[in-house]
């Protein structure tokens, strides 16, 4: 198997994740931003892989299946660092559940996805738009999280904000989740279709 261009970069995504752990637990001066850094250069090969391979028609099967794994493991990854590492109190329990939200409609719309390809239909639930705005808000929100997560953080309103981008993030997360739900009901109504599993 050649791999191409675009899905070295997905593979540079996925090899981005442990740096970027390691350098979010760091003691060094500026390790926030360092780690915000690094995610913010894994959101921009996710970018720019896609951007390759319709450009140079350079897809491939394995970059097809590798690429949305990558984006879903950094989104995972990032947000279970920042529930860890959340200042304690009520607002720990709102983004504990907002992570909860946003990595489990990933997991249930990567199955729906995956369950109408097997029968023929995975262009139903093709991406909308809701679902593009949500991933530029989690992201923005996400970078805001990883710079101003340090409990000794001046800039709280700053974190604040980061919050509640989070938590419009995992309103547009269920709103996208529920619109590929709709698309997909009524081959998930059709009774004669066979459990693919089988």
């Amino acid at each position: 198997m050649r791999i191409n261009l675009p899905t070295w970069l997905t593979l540079f995504r996925v090899a981005l994740l442990p740096v970027m752990v390691v350098v979010f637990y760091l003691p060094f001066r500026g390790h926030n931003i360092t780690a915000a850094i690094v995610f913010v250069l894994a959101a921009v090969t996710d970018w720019l892989d896609g951007y390759l391979a319709r450009r140079m028609n350079l897809t491939s099967a394995f970059g097809a299946f590798l690429d949305p794994v990558a984006d879903k493991l950094m989104v995972a990854v990032t947000l279970f660092l920042l529930v860890e590492a959340h200042r304690p109190g009520w607002s720990s329990i709102l983004m504990a559940v907002t992570a909860a939200i946003i990595v489990g409609r990933e997991i249930s719309v990567s199955a729906l996805r995956e369950w109408m390809a097997e029968i023929g239909m995975r262009a139903t639930v093709k991406v909308a738009f809701i679902g593009k705005l949500k991933t530029v808000m989690q992201m923005v929100a996400l970078v805001v999280l990883i710079v101003q997560h340090e409990k000794e953080a001046k800039l709280l309103s700053l974190y604040n904000i980061g919050e509640w981008l989070l938590v419009i993030a995992g309103v547009l997360t269920i709103w996208s989740g529920l619109t590929y739900l709709r698309a997909a009901w009524p081959s998930l109504q059709d009774r004669g279709t066979n459990d693919p599993s089988e």
